[in-house]
C-alpha cells in the first residue's frame, strides 16, 4: 500500500519512517510512504502557501492552488483513485476498526493541514474522508498522519516481533474489544510491590483467567462502554458475568 503525505513539514516524518519496530514496515515497503510539500507547487519568490481569511479573523488559512496542484501532481504518479483523507477537529475519531480497515488497503493521499486551517473550496472539491485524534487542537496534521501510519504498520503481517502481539491490542474487535490487562516483569518485586503470585506459578490456566478477569474489571472501571459492546456482541460468558458481578465496585485482584 503507499500512503501520500501532504506536508509543509516533511522534515518532521524522517526519525518516524525510520526508528522502532514499524521502521520494518517502512523499509520494506509494506507500507510505502511519500511525502510531498505543497510550498513546491506556489508561486512567487516566497513560495507562499498562506493568506488572511475572508471576512477577517485571527491566523492565516492555507491556500488553496499549491494543495490543488500537490494533488494533482500526486494523482499523475500513481494511476489508482484512492481516498483523500484531511485530518480535522470534525472529522471522525480514529479507532481500531478505521486502522483496521486502513490496513488492507491500497493506502491513501493523507492531507496535514496548518495554521487555523485550509480554504473550503479544497476540502468540498478534493477530500474524500476526514479523521481526528479526539476533542482536541494540534498545531497540524502532521502528528495525527504519524498516529494513523503507525497503527497501519503494525498492523502488517511480519513488523512485530510476535505475530500475535496485535491479537491480544485493546480495543480488538476480533478479540472481544476489551482494554488489554497489565504486564508485569522483572525483577519480581520492585520498591515493595510484587508481581502477582499467579503469574509466577506456571499454571497457564489460571493465568489466562486471572488476566481475562484483570481485562473485564479495568475495561468495566474505565470503559464501561465497552463492556456493554461486548455482552451485546456474544463476547461475554458466565463467568465473565460473574466476574464483573461480584467486583461491581472496584478494580481489586480477582482471586
Amino acid at each position: 500500500m503507499q500512503f501520500d503525505v501532504v506536508t509543509l513539514f516533511p522534515e518532521l516524518f524522517a526519525p518516524f519512517l525510520s526508528t522502532g519496530v514499524t521502521r520494518r514496515a517502512f523499509e520494506s515497503g509494506q507500507v510505502n510512504v511519500r511525502l510531498h510539500n505543497p510550498r513546491d507547487f506556489a508561486q512567487g519568490n516566497y513560495r507562499r502557501v498562506d493568506d488572511r481569511p475572508f471576512g477577517g479573523g485571527p491566523g492565516m488559512v492555507m491556500m488553496v492552488e499549491p494543495l490543488s496542484q500537490c494533488l494533482s501532481s500526486i494523482s499523475c504518479e500513481r494511476p489508482d483513485d484512492v481516498p483523500v483523507v484531511l485530518f480535522s477537529p470534525v472529522g471522525k475519531s480514529l479507532d481500531h476498526a478505521m486502522v483496521t480497515r486502513w490496513a488492507a488497503s491500497r493506502g491513501a493521499v493523507l492531507v496535514c493541514g496548518r495554521y487555523e486551517g485550509i480554504d473550503q473550496r479544497f476540502i468540498d472539491t478534493h477530500v474524500t474522508e476526514q479523521i481526528s485524534l479526539g476533542d482536541f487542537v494540534l498545531s497540524g496534521g502532521e502528528i495525527a498522519a504519524m498516529a494513523l501510519l503507525d497503527a497501519v504498520a503494525r498492523l502488517q503481517p511480519g513488523v512485530l516481533g510476535d505475530a500475535d502481539s496485535h491479537a491480544q491490542d485493546s480495543f480488538n474487535p476480533a478479540l472481544d474489544g476489551l482494554l488489554d490487562c497489565p504486564h508485569y516483569t522483572r525483577p519480581e518485586i520492585w520498591q515493595g510491590r510484587a508481581v502477582p503470585d499467579v503469574l509466577l506459578s506456571g499454571h497457564h490456566v489460571n493465568i489466562e483467567r486471572w488476566r481475562r478477569n484483570q481485562r473485564l474489571l479495568l475495561t468495566q472501571r474505565l470503559r464501561p462502554e465497552l463492556i456493554e459492546l461486548a455482552r451485546n456482541a456474544g463476547y461475554l460468558d458466565t463467568t465473565d458475568e460473574a466476574v464483573l458481578s461480584s467486583y461491581n465496585c472496584g478494580l481489586p485482584d480477582p482471586p
